[in-house]
């Protein structure tokens, strides 16, 4: 499927009139895999784009070429691993536990453990009875049933998926549930006034977004709002803390504040945010916040007009929707690292060796974020021709199950290697951070009149009071 087509397909799905094609540079293959990762990252972020210049227009502005460079949407896939903090690569923790990482069991079939945050590492480790060695942890696993220690890790509320074939997925519960899923859905929940913004320079200027997210898919969503001239306010718990280098990689543009939901008094400040809020991102599991009353069909009521937009790993409906997830639970459990795999001993001469291997980017997290932003994007716009208050969904899964259906390119044609900071001249720049100088990849879409920025380089976690700019 060509960046067009992908791009007509998703304003389909959006709902929205169809919109003028934007300007598509180069080709996939980028990377080094046979699936058209550019192309999806090209069309998710260019049809977010559109939809704001349509708002924009609405707003008193006017059409403007709309331009993006396959290579630079591939590189965007990795933008974390492009970022320089005082000239130095900001390193990535997790790499290196032993549990996060694939393990063969006793039937000989793989999973991959994702111990990454350190509750999910000890919980693992007390499932597996293991050290916190990777010898220790083949050694437990290879006694185990991939299957059962999949449900195991599941019900105990921790991370695992077995690696399947895109077909074994379809055939699962859960792969016949998103079978018919599109990776953007949006639905009208109430009614609500049409939405009425004064002219402005930037098409989203006094949207203001509420970030209730974590990692990498969910603040990739705010991150592409906030670059649409978006007024961005992260919240997060203290406990939970995060991940250093995806903090920075997703933070610019935004302002962030420490509110403790399990508090009363700080539950509400969060519904009072709500109650003047656009966009409201959630990034947790599915329902995980409607035991403080936090809720599509609650925030429709108090914010009416609002547009929540909810983020998962598999989905919204179906067994797996209440499990937690990451991009290499979704890639195992769909088919992709294991087509990845099999494409990788190909090219070495040794199929029958073949072994999963993760895609060499995050395309599930970095193009659901963009997907999440379009369909936000959409439902603004929507709202304003229309009214409503409008649902959201995506999920890492729909994402790689898009990613499939968008076809796959000839081996001989695919690169044995790939530089995603080569070619990115003009695309690259610099913010002072309170931890210094940093170096990151800006927005890569090309808009002739309201090209893309980020307002504030990446806070601090917790150092902005809870309250909008204009309080």
């Amino acid at each position: 499927m060509t960046p067009q087509d992908a791009f007509a397909s998703l304003n389909r799905m959006a709902g929205i009139a169809p919109l003028r094609t934007p300007g598509f540079e180069g080709e996939d293959p980028v990377a080094p895999t046979p699936l058209r990762v550019g192309t999806a990252a090209a069309a998710a972020l260019t049809l977010a784009a559109s939809a704001a210049n349509e708002i924009w227009r609405l707003r008193g502005g006017s059409q403007q070429d709309i331009v993006i460079d396959l290579k630079a949407a591939a590189a965007s896939l990795v933008s974390f691993a492009l970022l320089k903090l005082n000239g130095e690569h900001v390193p990535r923790a997790a790499l290196d536990k032993p549990t996060v990482g694939f393990y063969r069991g006793a039937c000989g079939r793989w999973i991959h453990l994702q111990g990454s945050f350190p509750h999910l590492e000890r919980r693992t480790l007390d499932l597996l009875n293991a050290d916190n060695t990777g010898e220790a942890i083949a050694e437990s696993v290879s006694k185990w049933s991939v299957l059962a220690l999949e449900d195991a890790l599941a019900y105990m509320g921790q991370c695992g998926a077995v690696v399947r074939t895109e077909e074994e997925w379809k055939q699962t519960a859960q792969g016949e549930v998103l079978s018919g899923v599109p990776p953007i859905v949006l639905k009208k929940i109430s009614d609500a006034p049409v939405l009425r913004l004064p002219d402005s320079e930037s098409p989203l200027d006094s949207v203001r977004v509420l970030d209730l997210t974590r990692v990498l898919a969910g603040p990739v969503v705010a991150r592409t709002l906030a670059g649409h001239g978006a007024e961005v306010l992260g919240v997060r718990s203290e406990r939970l803390g995060g991940d250093p280098l995806f903090d920075l990689d997703t933070g610019a543009g935004k302002r962030s504040t420490f509110l403790e939901l399990t508090k009363p008094g700080e539950a509400e400040l969060l519904r009072a945010l709500a109650r003047s809020a656009h966009v409201f991102v959630d990034s947790y599991r599915p329902g995980a916040l409607g035991g403080l009353g936090i809720t599509p069909a609650a925030l429709a009521h108090s914010s009416p007009g609002i547009i929540y937009v909810a983020v998962s790993c598999y989905g919204h409906q179906g067994p797996w929707a209440q499990r937690r997830g990451f991009e290499q639970m979704a890639q195992s459990a769909t088919g992709l690292a294991w087509e990845q795999g099999v494409f990788a001993a190909e090219r070495a001469g040794r199929k029958s060796e073949a072994a999963p291997q993760l895609l060499p980017l995050a395309a599930c997290d970095y193009v659901t974020g963009y997907l999440a932003a379009a369909g936000a994007t959409a439902a603004l716009l929507r709202r304003y021709r229309e009214g409503g208050s409008w649902l959201v969904q995506v999920s890492l899964a729909s994402t790689a199950m898009w990613l499939q259906s968008l076809g796959r390119i000839a081996g001989s044609r695919v690169p044995k290697n790939w530089n995603p900071a080569e070619g990115l001249d003009g695309l690259m720049q610099s913010c002072q951070t309170k931890r210094g100088t940093l170096e990151q990849l800006g927005p890569v879409v090309r808009m002739s009149k309201t090209p893309p920025r980020w307002r504030f380089p990446p806070p601090e976690p917790g150092a902005d009071p809870p309250q909008w700019i204009a309080a």
